[in-house]
C-alpha cells in the first residue's frame, strides 16, 4: 500500500474559480491544487475530522476529479521550476492526513502577486537587497504569496548582490514567506527627465549587452526602461530573446515610440500616469497607448496618492483585464510614519505620501490588499472581478499559467478574503502562513 502524502484542504468557501465563484472546496498536496471540488461535504474535514464527499471522488484520497475550468493549467507541470520553485513546494509528510483551513462565510481567492515592491517592514531593497527574504515573510499579512523584489536605479553592487540572493535562496532558519518570481529591475535605463525619485548620478544609457555580461537570464523577471533612449529597442529585444518581460516607464517617450516598443515586444507600462509624459489630446503619449492598445498591460498605484480615484476608475474602465495593480512599497510599509531610507537618500512616510525633500513621491506605504479594497471603492467592481488585478494579470504578464487561477495543476496560492475584502488567511504552496483568526 503506497502512503497517503499528507496536504492542506481548504473548505466550506465560496472559491473563485475561472468558471466563476462557487461554493468549493481546495485541496493542496505537495504545493500544488489537485481539486477545487464544488458542492463537498465539507463538516468533518473543518472540524478536524475525516474530509468530505462530493461526485467527484473523496477529498484527500486521490480520486480522479474533473478540473474547474483548468484552460491554461493543462500544461502547468511543465511550468515547474521555470523561474523559481514554490516557497515550501517540497513534498509534506508522509501517511498524515491533510490539514484542514476553514473558508466558511469566506471568498477564496488565488494568491495576490506584486510585480513592484521595493521593501517592507522597516527593509529597503536598494540598500539591503540580502534582506529580501525578511520582506517576503511579512508580504502574507496582506494576501501577496509571490512578488518581484525591485531594484530600483543604483550602483551596480546593488544589482549584482540582488541577483545573487535570489539565486541562493532564503538562508537556513528564515522564515517562510511569498515567492519571488525573480527580480524586476526598475532602471537604470531611465529618462533623466522623468526619473522622479530615481537618483541621476546612478542612470545609463540602454545596454544591449547588460543581459548576457551580468547574467539575468532566469533571475530578472522585469525590467521597466525608457524606450526612446538611443538603444532601448536594441535592448528590449535582448531582454525577450531571454524571456524577460519588459516595461515602458520613467519616459518621455510619444505615442509613436511607445507603439515602436510594444512592437519589439515591450508588453507592460510601470506606474501608468506617474514619471510619463502626460495624457494630452495630441499626445496621447505611454498613458494615450496603454489605454487604448490591447497588446500592453498597466499597472497603477492604487492609493489615492500617486493617481488619483477618478484616474483610477478611468484607467480601471479602459483596461478591463490589462490592469494590474502594484504597490510601489518601500520599506516605510508596516512600520509608523517617519524617516525611511530610500538608497542611498532619506525620505520622509507622512500622511500624503513618501516623500524626498523637495516634496518628490519616492514609492508608497501601499498594501496590496488595500489596493484592491480601492478599486472596488473607486469603480463599483466586484470584490472577484477586482482581484483579477492582482492574480490573473499580473500571472499572464509573466507568462505563468500555473499562478493566479484556482485550478488543479496551479499552485497552492491562495487568499481567503471576508466579505470586505480584508485578508483573514493566506497560503502559499498549502502552507498557512498567514491567519488572522489564530491569535
Amino acid at each position: 500500500m503506497t502512503d497517503v502524502v499528507s496536504g492542506l484542504v481548504v473548505t466550506g468557501g465560496t472559491v473563485l474559480t475561472p468558471a466563476g465563484p462557487v461554493l468549493a472546496d481546495v485541496e493542496i498536496v505537495a504545493g500544488r491544487i489537485v481539486s477545487a471540488d464544488p458542492n463537498v461535504g465539507t463538516t468533518g474535514a473543518a472540524s478536524g475530522g475525516p474530509p468530505g464527499r462530493s461526485d467527484q471522488g473523496t477529498v484527500g484520497a486521490g480520486a480522479e476529479r474533473v478540473p474547474v475550468g483548468a484552460s491554461g493549467v493543462e500544461d502547468a507541470a511543465s511550468v515547474v521550476g521555470k523561474r523559481f520553485p514554490a516557497a515550501g513546494g517540497g513534498s509534506p509528510g508522509v501517511g498524515a492526513p491533510p490539514e484542514a483551513l476553514s473558508a466558511a462565510g469566506l471568498l477564496v481567492v488565488p494568491g495576490f502577486v506584486d510585480l513592484q515592491c521595493n521593501g517592507a517592514v522597516g527593509v529597503d531593497l536598494a540598500t539591503e537587497p540580502e534582506r529580501l527574504w525578511e520582506v517576503a515573510a511579512a508580504l502574507p499579512q496582506w494576501g501577496v504569496t509571490a512578488w518581484l523584489p525591485t531594484v530600483v536605479t543604483g550602483p551596480p553592487d546593488v544589482r549584482h548582490r540582488a541577483l545573487a540572493t535570489l539565486r541562493a535562496g532564503p538562508p537556513t532558519g528564515t522564515a517562510p514567506g511569498a515567492t519571488p518570481l525573480g527580480l524586476h529591475l526598475e532602471g537604470p535605463f531611465l529618462a533623466p527627465g522623468r526619473r522622479g525619485a530615481h537618483p541621476a548620478e546612478h542612470l545609463r544609457p540602454p545596454d544591449p549587452a547588460a543581459p548576457a555580461a551580468e547574467d539575468w537570464a532566469g533571475a530578472v523577471a522585469l525590467v521597466t526602461l525608457a524606450p526612446e533612449l538611443p538603444g532601448a529597442l536594441d535592448l528590449v529585444a535582448a531582454l525577450v530573446e531571454r524571456g524577460i518581460a519588459v516595461s515602458a516607464g520613467h519616459t518621455e517617450a510619444t505615442a509613436d515610440q511607445v507603439r515602436a516598443a510594444l512592437d519589439v515586444g515591450v508588453g507592460y507600462v510601470t506606474h501608468l500616469f506617474n514619471a510619463m509624459a502626460p495624457l494630452h489630446h495630441r499626445e496621447p503619449g505611454p498613458a494615450g497607448v496603454a489605454l487604448t492598445d490591447d497588446r500592453v498591460r498597466a499597472g497603477i498605484i492604487a492609493d489615492g496618492i500617486h493617481v488619483d480615484p477618478a484616474m483610477v476608475a478611468l484607467a480601471a474602465r479602459a483596461l478591463g483585464p490589462r490592469l494590474s495593480l502594484v504597490t510601489d512599497a518601500v520599506a516605510a510599509l508596516g512600520v509608523p510614519p517617519g524617516p525611511v531610507r530610500i538608497g542611498d537618500r532619506w525620505a520622509t512616510a507622512r500622511d500624503d505620501g513618501v516623500r524626498l525633500p523637495d516634496g518628490t513621491l519616492a514609492g508608497s506605504t501601499l498594501a496590496l490588499d488595500r489596493a484592491v479594497r480601492n478599486l472596488v471603492a473607486w469603480t463599483g467592481a466586484l470584490l472577484a472581478d477586482a482581484v483579477a488585478a492582482v492574480t490573473t494579470t499580473p500571472a499572464a504578464l509573466l507568462g505563468l499559467p500555473d499562478r493566479g487561477i484556482v485550478a488543479p495543476g496551479a499552485v497552492g496560492d491562495l487568499v481567503l478574503l471576508d466579505p470586505g475584502g480584508e485578508v483573514v488567511a493566506t497560503v502559499v504552496a498549502g502552507r498557512v502562513l498567514h491567519d488572522r483568526r489564530a491569535a
